[in-house]
């Protein structure tokens, strides 16, 4: 069993057990539709759907199309249009950053004191998390972040006419899709309670999520 899959296995759980559900409200998602996409992922890492003849460029469903309906979904229900642009924007820096990484870096392996897989999930998290800041944003821009990079591979055989195989969200870029978006959400969460301790905490989010709905469809006046 891969790290990605141990890891949303372990987030499975948690969620189920009704662990992280502060984090779930603050990013709009509800326990049901978090373990949905988690099990879909879970389940869509051993479907793997051809886009070209022989293989040549393939879609991965838990680590291509799962994870990308999710991250869009989460810009889409962005609370600002600032926000929803720099997940945008952590997603291109992102890519940026790892197609240089895959230039001017020759990951072999044995030579690197962690496999290079790992190292592209931890430098797209941390980017994105900078960029990106808010938790649904950072989310995005990791996801998006890596996703693009094969692209850009599959971008860069045609131009040039080389041959190779793409597999979007396949192979062990889905370890480095899982762990970015983890740890760029970790660090959003850990970061912003951190700030939210400190500053007194805002009062909309000592409120809990049921309360606070409850109190917007009856035109209360605290915040969202």
């Amino acid at each position: 069993m891969t790290g990605g899959l141990i890891l949303l296995l372990v987030a499975t759980v948690a969620i189920y057990l009704g662990l992280g559900q502060r984090l779930l409200d603050r990013m709009r998602l509800t326990d049901k539709q978090a373990l949905f996409f988690l099990l879909a992922m879970v389940v869509g890492s051993f479907i793997t759907i051809n886009l070209a003849p022989r293989g040549a460029v393939s879609l991965n469903i838990g680590g291509g199309a799962v994870p990308l309906i999710l991250a869009v979904y989460l810009l889409a229900t962005a609370d600002t249009p600032a926000e929803r642009w720099r997940g945008v924007l952590a997603a291109a820096v992102t890519a940026g950053l790892l197609y240089g990484l895959v230039k001017l870096f020759t990951f072999e392996f044995g030579r690197t004191f962690l496999d290079s897989l790992y190292i592209f999930g931890v430098v797209a998290g941390l980017t994105a998390y900078l960029v990106g800041r808010s938790r649904r944003a950072a989310f995005a821009g990791g996801v998006l972040g890596v996703l693009a990079l094969d692209l850009l591979h599959l971008m860069e055989l045609r131009t040039r006419g080389l041959p190779g195989r793409v597999a979007i969200g396949g192979a062990g870029v889905f370890d480095s899709l899982v762990l970015a978006a983890f740890l760029a959400v970790l660090l959003a969460e850990l970061v912003g309670e951190a700030r939210e301790r400190l500053g007194g905490g805002p009062v909309k989010e000592r409120i809990p999520a049921a309360q606070r709905r409850e109190e917007e469809a009856e035109g209360g006046d605290h915040e969202h």
